[in-house]
């Protein structure tokens, strides 16, 4: 059995669920597109290529075998995209959550049944069918839980709007010894600069107090000001609006002092470093294209 563990962003990794590229199937038409950033691309003629997408995600697979890590990857689906993990489930302590994605997506949870089977039964839960969660809107930080929302009354309009408040109330009444946290993030359908498709894409924690964040993801001021309290300004590396439309804030921890980013990303990797971060640089820019990143496809399971 697989003895879940995951209290934060950055203690040492043990077992994670890496996606997979493979089989991923033809280019979406722009009806099909779920985010502005992949419209974007379908339209430019530039949207990622299979063989790309596969050496990139291979590429992050060796880094995690370098560290000793378990990899689990999906089962594959033909001519579906199964990259994005992190949507699909989520580990806070001991308990897996299965994500209510949209539903055209439900497949993607069947690929990682074997998986689940390792696991407690008693430890895997499913929110019920009104309540939206995914992945990349929470975040675990020791006693805290981050979540981000969309708290606007045109909620059910926006498929960038993937948590609602019911998501925020059941972790809440899930992980009742929790400070729960959550984060109204700004949104749009048609401009990926300004749309913060989960909390990850704004905002995440690394290494020992640290973090990434943009503030103009938020849409109070006052969300922002409770991590820039929180964390200290110092202690935050604040990403610009280009920074953010290419994912820097989605790098993702394989220790405290590891982690692994895009080779692109040379702003915050020489920050990085020059906080004592061991930086493990791949490319994942053609992922990227998909409004998702390096935390977007890994699902960790168990952590120091």
């Amino acid at each position: 059995m697989l003895q879940l563990n995951v209290k934060n962003e950055s203690s040492r990794l043990r077992a994670v669920v890496l996606g997979s590229a493979v089989n991923n199937g033809p280019t979406p038409s722009a009806a099909e597109a779920y985010d502005p950033k992949s419209l974007e691309h379908i339209l430019a003629g530039t949207y990622p290529v299979e063989a790309d997408m596969v050496a990139e995600m291979e590429a992050f697979n060796t880094v995690f075998e370098k560290y000793g890590v378990t990899v689990f990857r999906p089962q594959m689906i033909e001519n579906y995209n199964q990259i994005f993990a992190r949507d699909i489930g989520f580990v806070i302590d001991d308990i897996f959550i299965k994500a209510n994605i949209l539903p055209d997506r439900e497949r993607e949870l069947d690929a990682i049944q074997y998986v689940i089977d390792q696991i407690d039964p008693v430890k895997v839960v499913r929110p019920p069918e009104e309540v939206h969660i995914e992945g990349g809107d929470v975040i675990v930080h020791n006693e805290y839980i981050f979540i981000g929302t969309y708290k606007g009354s045109d909620y059910k309009d926006y498929i960038t709007a993937r948590t609602n408040m019911q998501g925020v109330e059941y972790i809440k009444n899930l992980f009742p010894h929790k400070i729960v946290k959550e984060f109204d993030l700004v949104k749009s359908k048609i401009e990926a600069r300004d749309n913060a498709l989960h909390l990850d894409c704004c905002f995440q924690p690394v290494g020992n107090g640290k973090g990434i964040i943009y503030k103009s993801g938020f849409r109070e001021e006052a969300d922002y000001m409770f991590l820039v309290n929180l964390f200290g300004k110092d202690n935050l590396f604040h990403i610009t609006r280009d920074e953010m439309y290419h994912m820097n804030s989605n790098v993702f921890s394989i220790a405290a002092d590891v982690v692994v980013s895009e080779k692109n990303f040379t702003r915050l990797n020489n920050w990085l470093r020059e906080n004592g971060f061991t930086v493990e640089e791949i490319p994942y820019a053609e992922i990227a294209k998909q409004e998702g990143l390096l935390r977007c496809s890994t699902l960790p399971l168990i952590r120091d």
